[in-house]
Formats: C-alpha cells, sequence, structure tokens
C-alpha cells in the first residue's frame, strides 16, 4: 500500500477550493490546442456563413432590380399602345385640316363627329368611360357639385345638369363630372 503524499501548501488550498490540482502541461496544451481548432472552425463558420448572407442580399437585390425593369418595361409598351392610338385620331384631324376649305358646315360637322366618334373609341378601349350625369343620383365620388338648383321639378339630389364630362378608368375615378344639382321644390 502507498503511503499518502504531502501536498504542498498550494495544492492543499486548491483542493480545499474544489479546483483541480496543476494538470500537467501536455494535457493543458492539448486543450488549448482543442479550443484554438473550436475557435477556427467557428471563424471558419462565420466567414461562410456571412458571405452566404452576402450573395443572398446580392441575389434579392437583382431580383429586385429586375423586377424594376420589368415593370418599367410594360409601362413603356402600355404607353406606346395608347399613344400609337392616338396617333391615328391626330393623323385624321390633320387631314381634315388640311381640306378645311373645301367643306361645308355639314362636312366639318360630320368630321368633328367622327373624330369624337374615334376618340371615344380608344378610351372605352383602354378601360376609360364616361360618368353617368343627367337624372341620376348625386354620387360624391363620381360628381362634383358647382351649383345647388332651389326650385326645380326634381328630387332632391339629382343632377340637373352637366358642366364637365367626368371618367372613370376602370372601378376608379379618373376625373369627377361637375354637375347642378337640384335641391328639391322648396
Amino acid at each position: 500500500m502507498e503511503e499518502p503524499q504531502e501536498m504542498s501548501g498550494a495544492e492543499q488550498q486548491a483542493k480545499d477550493q474544489g479546483e483541480q490540482p496543476n494538470t500537467p502541461p501536455s494535457i493543458e496544451g492539448k486543450r488549448i490546442a482543442d479550443l484554438e481548432a473550436q475557435l477556427n472552425k467557428a471563424r471558419q463558420e462565420a466567414a461562410d456563413n456571412w458571405n452566404k448572407y452576402l450573395r443572398e442580399r446580392a441575389d434579392v437585390d437583382n431580383i429586385r432590380k429586375r423586377q424594376e425593369r420589368l415593370i418599367a418595361d410594360r409601362i413603356q409598351h402600355q404607353k406606346k399602345a395608347i399613344f400609337n392610338k392616338l396617333l391615328d385620331v391626330i393623323d385624321n384631324v390633320e387631314r381634315a385640316l388640311q381640306y378645311q376649305e373645301t367643306m361645308d358646315k355639314q362636312q366639318l360637322q360630320q368630321t368633328l363627329r367622327m373624330f369624337n366618334w374615334q376618340m371615344n373609341e380608344v378610351m372605352r378601349s383602354e378601360g376609360v368611360n364616361a360618368v353617368a350625369t343627367v337624372g341620376e343620383t348625386f354620387n360624391p365620388y363620381l360628381h362634383e357639385a358647382i351649383e345647388a338648383v332651389e326650385n326645380s321639378d326634381q328630387p332632391e339630389g339629382t343632377i340637373i345638369e352637366e358642366a364637365r364630362k367626368g371618367y372613370t378608368l376602370g372601378d376608379e375615378t379618373l376625373r369627377p363630372a361637375r354637375v347642378k344639382v337640384s335641391m328639391g321644390n322648396k
């Protein structure tokens, strides 16, 4: 049986405080090397994750820019289509102006009606429609009241005159119609 070895004062104090007595340098060196390897691995992982993050951000930015270009191209294409339709109307106006000297009043009126019809067709094909007014009930989303008329034979809130046409584009009001509204017979 071995006799217990005597401990130095520092070893006894470390044992009393629950600390391990001095470990041999080879074990401590191995532990430090393991910790440094883990640290290097964690740093490499962090660098890889950072690079992945930067690539993902660049991809998202590229997708956003591509979508913006697609939208701008689509808008430009739609503008061209509308302007080409309007150019046809302008061409007809210019032709009429060339021959206005040879037209009588009736021919000139017929030409103006044709321009009006052609322009309305262009607008309707693009989803622009006139707002119904005279005889309709006043709607503040579609109409703009410019005058309230008393002693009218129409019921209160009925539109009796249109001062300027209003238009809708799909379900949205493009321009409200300016109207005169009846206040009823008082």
